[in-house]
């Protein structure tokens, strides 16, 4: 499904009358269905007083990273940073909290509520480095409207 496509079927998503977690836990699903490369979709929202990432809604292969300090791994630097961050193989980045032997590619873009990072979106990918700006464009716009929510 072309990223057009699917950005109208997020934007019907934030407009039923699920309640947050259900409308995130339905872009995860709708992502990762639709885009053959988004192995694990999710969301980390942001404890900034303790400095760490809490697992929101995702889908994909379970995992143990359910709190992550900033700073640590991938979604830890994006928390730090506050920019995105594409990963083509994870294999070669020191900083990298392995999930799965089968993650080979990572991207993770924040999410800016009032101008404040208070999470992000975060899509593992078994293929290594299928994401391109146009994965990073797309993952921007669900973002901007996933911050209608806040």
């Amino acid at each position: 499904m072309e990223f057009e496509l699917i950005k109208t079927e997020v934007r019907n998503i934030i407009k039923t009358n699920e309640n947050r977690d259900e409308k995130l836990s339905n872009i995860c699903q709708l992502l990762q269905y639709s885009i053959s490369y988004y192995n694990w979709v999710g969301f980390y929202f942001a404890n900034h007083e303790t400095k760490t990432l809490h697992l929101g809604p995702y889908v994909g292969a379970e995992t143990d990273h359910t709190v992550i300090p900033f700073g640590k791994g991938i979604c830890g630097q994006v928390a730090e940073n506050n920019a995105n961050f594409v990963v083509p193989d994870v294999s070669a980045q020191d900083n990298y909290i392995a999930c799965s032997f089968t993650v080979k590619s990572e991207i993770v873009v924040p999410l800016f509520v009032n101008g404040i990072n208070i999470g992000q979106i975060d899509v593992d990918s078994h293929v290594i480095d299928p994401f391109t700006e146009a994965d990073e464009r797309f993952l921007e716009f669900v973002n901007e409207q996933v911050a209608s929510l806040f």
